[in-house]
């Protein structure tokens, strides 16, 4: 029995009528807590669990955070997450539900993370929002259910932010043969961390994330995310926030399922004409995400 369920694969009508080849979704935004992050975080804390964890620290103003709280509420683990300024009150919310302790500290990831390491005490583990194998090693599991499902695309469609994802869905695809399966890593233009790595060959840090995607906010990738574009085919896409949240209000309508900008900038490649014509057979992976609203994203189209 794992905290992750397994979600549903549907072939979409609108979106392959939009984009061309066949779409197959991946609803992954239909975890319980309301993203892909359940799998890799789900698995991670077991583990820890099964090492004797007594207490679940992690650092995040959304979906990894809420991947931690649902599943330390399930193990009977108590957890605290810290969040920085620019989390919203929706988020905060959703995690006060799943009965985690939310410590509001910095003014950017980078610096609620600095706050939880040092937070960190016997018998306490942490739990990272992307870079950590054991998060890689679950998410990787989404493509195992696509593999028994008798489907094997052509491409993978993902956003990237940190590069958990991306770096599950190689993991994945590598362990069930499909070396030769391209990957088309989706960034919004603001928070394109994954793109300038690619370009300078190593990880770099980008000066500041200028995006209304701030799932995808991550300044600088994981080292295996980079490794991922060099050893595995890949593709580095971006498109606007614009592009996103217009994706996001189109995916509403096409499939009654909310999911956030940073889903939006992979489903974003579905709706651009001819972005994705040369394949026949696309998987694209809903990854879901719960802090934004409606209202938000028409509050942000407007702007």
């Amino acid at each position: 029995m794992t905290l992750h369920v397994q979600t549903p694969l549907i072939e979409s009508r609108p979106l392959s009528l939009a984009a061309g080849p066949t779409l197959w979704l991946k609803l992954e935004a239909l975890q319980p807590s309301g993203s892909f992050k359940l799998r890799g975080v789900g698995h991670a804390c077991e583990v820890h669990h099964a090492r004797g964890a007594r207490h679940f620290v992690s650092s995040s103003g959304g979906n990894a955070g809420l991947a931690v709280a649902y599943a330390g509420r399930k193990l009977g683990v108590p957890v605290t997450v810290v969040v920085p300024e620019t989390t919203s009150a929706r988020a905060i919310e959703l995690l006060k539900l799943e009965d985690a302790q939310v410590v509001v500290k910095g003014s950017s990831w980078q610096e609620a993370n600095q706050h939880a390491q040092g937070l960190l005490g016997a018998g306490d583990a942490f739990i990272h929002p992307f870079d950590d194998p054991l998060l890689w090693t679950g998410h990787a599991s989404m493509i195992d259910e696509v593999a028994q499902a008798g489907l094997k695309p052509d491409a993978v469609v993902l956003s990237v932010g940190g590069g958990g994802l991306l770096s599950g869905v190689v993991e994945g695809l590598k362990r069930n043969g499909w070396h030769d399966v391209p990957v088309l890593a989706v960034e919004t233009e603001g928070a394109a961390s994954l793109h300038a790595a690619i370009t300078a060959g190593h990880p770099v840090e980008l000066p500041a994330i200028n995006s209304v995607a701030t799932s995808l906010g991550a300044k600088r990738v994981a080292d295996q995310a980079l490794a991922c574009a060099q050893h595995h085919p890949l593709h580095s896409e971006q498109v606007s926030d614009r592009a996103a949240l217009q994706a996001c209000e189109r995916f509403l309508h096409d499939h009654r399922i909310l999911v956030e900008p940073a889903c939006g900038a992979a489903l974003a490649l579905a709706y651009a004409p001819g972005r994705l014509a040369h394949y026949n057979k696309v998987l694209m992976i809903v990854c879901g995400g719960a802090t934004a609203t409606l209202e938000q994203i028409h509050d942000w189209l407007a702007a």
